[in-house]
């Protein structure tokens, strides 16, 4: 499954994709995510991350994940990544503003470039930053229903829901596939096949709520 997170810079992409990997068997811990103090090093361009994942329904996927740089100057750049994803997180950051009053540009940019075949995720992060917060829960949910998207708040620092974050996407890209939203196609890159099987037609998992569930 090819899947990239979008959204302003300095929200946390980096980080959340980081600790996700870091979450797999082996892999290292990542470092701390800056707080309000120090901003990581901005992503140049695009950085690329994989994570096996052993679907409770059966079969084993390999999520190919994108960081995409949220600077102006690498959006040329980074629209060319977002024709082959099936899954994309609109990262913003609750004590940011602006960053979440960007999320539908993001939002448009995604689907001018790919169309109405990708599932999308509002990622609402740094939730652990709880006396700086200036984006609700309820505002962020209301603007996820608009979207048609699920919603959910997460913390690459208290490693709050990054897993269930990445665990819904997944999720839904397969609901897609089980229900022929979306299809395995050789000019795609999003849904590659590689082990050929038959998708399962197990239920969806249930949506899960936006609040941080640490």
């Amino acid at each position: 499954f090819g899947s990239c997170c979008s959204g302003t810079r300095g929200v946390g992409k980096t980080a959340l994709l980081r600790r996700y990997v870091a979450g797999a068997p082996g892999a290292a811990e990542p470092e701390p995510e800056p707080g309000a103090e120090a901003e990581a090093e901005p992503t140049v361009g695009v950085e690329f991350y994989s994570r096996a994942r052993q679907l409770p329904a059966g079969p084993r996927v390999k999520l190919q994940l994108w960081d995409t740089a949220g600077q102006e100057r690498f959006r040329c750049i980074t629209r060319s990544f977002y024709r082959n994803v099936a899954g994309v997180l609109l990262v913003y950051d609750v004590t940011n503003r602006k960053s979440f009053e960007h999320i539908q540009d993001w939002h448009a940019e995604v689907l001018a470039t790919q169309g109405p075949k990708v599932i999308f995720l509002l990622v609402g992060h740094k939730s652990d930053l709880q006396s700086s917060r200036c984006v609700s829960s309820q505002e962020a949910e209301e603007l996820a229903t608009s979207l048609g998207s699920a919603f959910i708040e997460t913390s690459a620092r208290n490693n709050c829901n990054v897993e269930m974050a990445f665990d819904t996407l997944t999720d839904a890209i397969l609901q897609a596939l089980q229900q022929g939203d979306m299809e395995l196609g050789e000019d795609w890159g999003g849904v590659r096949l590689i082990h050929k099987a038959q998708v399962p037609s197990s239920p969806s998992r249930k949506q899960h709520a936006g609040l941080c569930q640490c």
